[in-house]
């Protein structure tokens, strides 16, 4: 199964709840993502007129392509539910929480993307969760 993450989503935010949503795609851009070339470090997610978009999701050209190919920076729709839109819409704009994309992967022959509803963390928190991280490191050399 293919399966891109954003480690640093989990490094930089926290999480606090996950939508699954679908991506509209032009021909060669599913043939990209099954190929695993596909990027969404820098990526994030706006809601547009109650419709949301993935915005800087890098999906690399198809060799194969030739003129068909597809722009690799473009905004792609998500297809989620008109009162998830709407929920997500409301947390963004009261509680100052941002979306982003936390996995893309392929479900049933269709492109999906996790979305994660996150609050970013200051740099204590992630010197924290550095430190909880090496001492379970250290745990397990022990344990071993």
């Amino acid at each position: 199964m293919i399966e891109i993450k954003n480690k640093k989503a989990y490094f930089n935010y926290f999480i606090e709840e996950e939508y699954e949503a679908g991506i509209v795609l032009s021909g060669t851009e599913i043939k990209s993502i099954r190929k695993g070339s596909v990027d969404i470090k820098d990526s994030y997610i706006r809601i547009k007129n109650n419709e949301a978009f993935i915005i800087n999701m890098y999906i690399a050209k198809y060799e194969v392509g030739e003129f068909y190919n597809h722009d690799e920076y473009q905004e792609r729709k998500l297809l989620l539910h008109k009162n998830e839109i709407k929920k997500l819409k409301d947390k963004v704009a009261i509680d100052g929480l941002t979306l982003i994309p936390i996995k893309v992967y392929i479900k049933k022959g269709y492109a999906k993307v996790l979305v994660g509803v996150c609050k970013g963390k200051k740099i204590y928190d992630k010197r924290a969760s550095i430190k909880e991280k090496d001492s379970r490191k250290v745990d397990r050399q022990n344990y071993i």
